[in-house]
């Protein structure tokens, strides 16, 4: 399986239909890097690049794109390796890009070049950002799609900053308003989401948290991160589990990953007034919610798609990540880097995260 994850050399039919794509893909976000009319900055730049859906990226040389005057250039050191990422190469995600596009929902790097409004950030800023073309050694990005970092916190773990404890904010704190002492269940525990989730929970909310995981060696890492218990959901049925767990009384809120029969058994072990908030479906099946259960004991389902708040609603998307890098320098949370792989590798660590072999946030290293 893994043998099939090589580069190719893009077709240069595609390379001129790229070469002549100008401005901003509107339902990515994501600024065209390849307008090369500037006379300053000519240079090109590796980058993994989807010419075809379904397909393994291409490493490319690209032409570095002139700046807006509301852009910022970023050289890249790392970029996040999402699930949604893989969907959006397989054309399986709510939103799809025009090919060829070079993905990467989120990275950490250095300023290098401002636009001439662009006003809170100079040359040499530490940054992480969200909105570009990540999968690259350089990147361009409107300024109000960066943050700045501090210096103790490193490039690699900035990385996983954004999507992963952006969604673990807006999913625990802000939709399912997450109480001190309330019992939090989180499945796929030792994921990217699943363990910023327990992080969150666990240190910075006070919450009890019970992880679920599939294996012995993922549930012994969701403790070690902040988890009073686990359940592996491989060899154990999870709705008896969390019985035992919470003396049947049941868990307060579910922060779910998984999907399928997971989802439903975790759905059916909230206690009263209890909170599931619908984060993905790894597992591959959408489960149907009985609208029966809602009503009997009081409970809400809930979704929690953190993209989708960038348009809907900036501010609170911005506090995300913002309220992450504050609970870092305060000493409450601390992201696991789970894999690093180089750009050259960038098939193999879309492998990696497919066939749930990654623990924590896998990363591609741009240095």
């Amino acid at each position: 399986m893994a043998g099939c994850f090589t580069f190719q050399r893009v077709p240069e039919r595609i390379m001129r239909h790229y070469l002549r794509v100008r401005g901003a893909w509107i339902n990515f976000g994501i600024q065209s890097v390849f307008n090369s009319t500037s006379a300053q900055h000519r240079t090109s730049y590796r980058a993994a690049l989807c010419t075809e859906l379904k397909k393994p990226l291409v490493l490319q040389d690209v032409a570095a794109a002139e700046l807006k005057p509301a852009e910022v250039r970023v050289a890249v050191h790392f970029c996040g390796v999402n699930f949604a990422d893989i969907l959006v190469c397989q054309g399986l995600y709510q939103e799809k890009p025009p090919l060829p596009f070079i993905p990467g929902m989120e990275f950490s790097g250095c300023v290098v070049e401002t636009g001439q409004n662009v006003v809170e950030f100079q040359k040499g800023d530490r940054v992480i950002g969200v909105g570009g073309s990540g999968m690259a050694e350089q990147c361009v990005v409107d300024q109000k799609m960066l943050w700045k970092i501090p210096n103790e916190l490193s490039y690699e773990e900035a990385t996983a900053l954004p999507v992963s404890y952006g969604t673990g904010l807006l999913a625990l704190k802000h939709r399912a308003a997450t109480q001190v002492g309330e019992t939090v269940l989180v499945t796929a525990a030792a994921g990217a989401a699943g363990l910023a989730a327990v992080d969150i929970a666990s240190q910075a909310l006070q919450a009890k948290v019970i992880a679920a995981a599939g294996s012995d060696e993922k549930c012994a890492i969701a403790v070690q991160k902040g988890a009073f218990a686990s359940i592996n959901y491989t060899t154990c049925n999870l709705k008896e589990e969390l019985k035992k767990l919470t003396n049947k009384e049941g868990v307060n809120v579910v922060f779910d990953t998984v999907g399928g029969d997971i989802f439903k058994d975790a759905l059916s072990s909230l206690r009263w007034e209890g909170r599931i908030v619908v984060v993905g479906f790894a597992g591959g099946a959408i489960p149907s919610i009985p609208a029966n259960l809602l009503l009997l004991k009081n409970i809400s389902a809930m979704g929690v798609f953190w993209g989708r708040y960038r348009e809907e609603n900036f501010p609170l998307f911005s506090q995300s990540i913002s309220q992450a890098i504050h609970l870092f320098q305060a000493g409450k949370i601390k992201p696991h880097i789970g894999a690093t792989f180089k750009l050259p590798q960038v098939n193999q660590a879309f492998h990696h995260v497919l066939q749930r072999q990654s623990v924590g946030k896998v990363v591609v290293s741009m240095k």
